[in-house]
C-alpha cells in the first residue's frame, strides 16, 4: 500500500457508529480539534486492535540529529516509561526509515509466539529491532502537510491484526496524524524562549531530583533553582512543574 493509497483511504473510510458514540472509525481529521480529542481517537485504534497502549510521535527536523518527539500517549497528560524509551537512542533506525517509506515496522520482545506469528502473516510489513524491551508492538510511519512525518505506534502482547484490517487501521493513523499535525505548531509557536537554566532544570525534575537535588547539582541556591522552575512552567503555560514536564516532553524540548 502505497502513501497516496493511505491517505486516499482515509478519505473514504465507511460512516459507521461505534460503541464509544455517534463518531465513526476514521473521522479523526475532522474531529480532532483538540489533543484530548486525539488522545480519545487514538485509545480508540488501541481498542480494535486490542493494544494496550499506543503512541503518536513526530519526527524532528533537526540539522544535527533527527529523533523521535512524543506529541501524545496511552499516559497522556502525562508520558509513559515507553514512550520516553523510544524517543531516546533506541528510536534512529526507524526515524530513517520512516523518512523514506510508510511501510509499516513491527517487533516481539515479549517471549509470546503468538504475537511473531500474526504479524509475520500481514503482508507489507517487515520486523525490526525491539522498540522498547520486553514489548510487541507495531509502528506506522505517518506523513502530512508541509513535509511533516512522523510515527503512531501500538505496543501489545495480544494485538490482533488481520491483513484487510491492516490497511484501514494505517489510514486512520494518517488522519488522525494529519489532525494532530495542524494543532501542534500553534501548541510549540505559543511557547515562550526557555532559557539553557530553565531547560536544565526542567530536565533535572524529570530524571526525579528534588530542587536541593537541583541546587546542589547545577551550584544554585534552592531559591533560584525554585525560580528557573517557575518561570519555565510559567512559559509553558503549565499548572505545576509536573505537567511542565509532560509538556516539554512532547514538544522535544528535553529528552
Amino acid at each position: 500500500m502505497k502513501h497516496a493509497d493511505a491517505r486516499h483511504a482515509a478519505e473514504t473510510l465507511p460512516n459507521e457508529q461505534t460503541l464509544f458514540g455517534a463518531l465513526p472509525p476514521g473521522s479523526e481529521v475532522h474531529h480532532a480539534v483538540t489533543i484530548p480529542d486525539a488522545v480519545r481517537r487514538c485509545r480508540w485504534i488501541a481498542v480494535d486492535i486490542n493494544a494496550s497502549a499506543f503512541g503518536l510521535f513526530f519526527v524532528s527536523p533537526s540539522p544535527e540529529r533527527a529523533r523521535l518527539v512524543p506529541c501524545l500517549d496511552s499516559d497522556y497528560p502525562g508520558i509513559s516509561v515507553a514512550t520516553k524509551f523510544i524517543s531516546g537512542a533506541n528510536g534512529e533506525e526507524i526515524v530513517r526509515h520512516t523518512g523514506l517509506s510508510t511501510e509499516p515496522r513491527w517487533w516481539t520482545d515479549d517471549g509470546l509466539p503468538g504475537s511473531a506469528e500474526m504479524f509475520r502473516n500481514l503482508s507489507w510489513t517487515e520486523q525490526m529491532a525491539p522498540l522498547a524491551p520486553g514489548t510487541s508492538g507495531i509502528a506506522f510511519p505517518v506523513h502530512a502537510e508541509r513535509g511533516q512525518c512522523g510515527l503512531v505506534i501500538f505496543l501489545g502482547s495480544e494485538i490482533v491484526l488481520q491483513q484487510d484490517t491492516l490497511y484501514e487501521i494505517h489510514a486512520r493513523c494518517f488522519s488522525l496524524f494529519a489532525a494532530v499535525a495542524r494543532i501542534r505548531p500553534g501548541d510549540a509557536g505559543r511557547v515562550r524562549s526557555i532559557s539553557k537554566r530553565e531547560l536544565e532544570c526542567l530536565k533535572l525534575t524529570a530524571n526525579g531530583n528534588t530542587s536541593e537535588e537541583i541546587a546542589r547539582l547545577l551550584k544554585l541556591s534552592v531559591h533560584t533553582a525554585n525560580q528557573y522552575l517557575t518561570q519555565s512552567t510559567q512559559k509553558l503555560n503549565a499548572v505545576n512543574r509536573n505537567q511542565a514536564v509532560a509538556k516539554a516532553l512532547r514538544l522535544g524540548l528535553i529528552e
